[in-house]
């Protein structure tokens, strides 16, 4: 888990935002799926990790329902923009490229977000859950699946060469 928050860090230190937004996108569906009994992701499970290690930061404009409603429309339709949301689209803004930094307000119903906060806002979240979930059984028994760098290989597969798995 360290490694991929790791990496959405160097994205973001690279300008890669979009690939580190789509990641990050992810995280709360993957903590979710970790802690749970079944090891599987659901929509409640995201919505419920996100209002509990990261909502309270965005006072009430970003909470679990809309942050699900915006993975699911960038993720599987390339867009800013569901349906269902209250906000027209949401609207990331890229780090350092204008002063004051703008983040976390509405614009003409748009919602306004620096992207490398959100980022570390939730890279912030998944630590402190890590902290708190590592060490239970069910954290235990899923990260067990849980892809993984296997620098030397991972026998009887593959020996040798670094692989993710």
């Amino acid at each position: 888990m360290e490694d991929i928050l790791e990496q959405i860090e160097k994205g973001l230190d690279s300008n890669q935002y979009y690939l580190s937004l789509f990641v990050t996108l992810a995280i709360p569906d993957i903590c979710g799926a970790l802690e749970s009994d079944d090891g599987l992701a659901t929509r409640q499970k995201y919505k419920d990790w996100f209002d509990k290690y990261i909502s309270p930061k965005y006072k009430g404009s970003l909470n679990g329902n809309s942050c699900y409603q915006f993975r699911c429309s960038l993720l599987h339709q390339g867009s800013t923009q569901h349906e269902s949301s209250k906000f027209n689209r949401i609207l990331f803004i890229e780090p350092e490229t204008i002063t004051p930094i703008c983040h976390n307000n509405i614009m003409d119903n748009a919602l306004n977000i620096d992207v490398k906060i959100f980022c570390q806002d939730i890279i912030s979240g998944a630590k402190e859950w890590l902290r708190k979930k590592r060490g239970t059984t069910n954290f235990e028994k899923n990260y067990l699946k849980f892809v993984k760098r296997h620098p030397q290989g991972l026998p009887p597969f593959i020996n040798g060469v670094p692989v993710i798995s």
